[in-house]
């Protein structure tokens, strides 16, 4: 069975460039240093490419709304996963 979380830290530690970046289900942009709007679509690039999955933009968009956060990530990438 897939981690995806486990999967998605060391996506982001690789898009951060941070070998010591630990995220939670309750990380979000405000809570990751570095986290702005170009690492986020290298983020993206890097999650669909992982996880051979496609993004659209309105979910693209919604992540970057208020009360999102690394959980509401997780649930979207399982959701394309299956």
């Amino acid at each position: 069975m897939r981690n995806t979380l486990s999967e998605l830290q060391e996506i982001f530690r690789s898009t951060f460039g941070d070998d010591e970046l630990e995220i939670s289900e309750s990380s979000n942009a405000d809570s990751v240093e570095g986290w702005d709007s170009l690492t986020h679509i290298n983020l993206i690039i890097a999650v669909e490419k992982h996880f051979k999955i496609k993004l659209a933009t309105a979910e693209i968009a919604k992540l970057n709304e208020p009360g999102q956060n690394v959980g509401s990530f997780v649930r979207l990438i399982d959701s394309k996963s299956k």
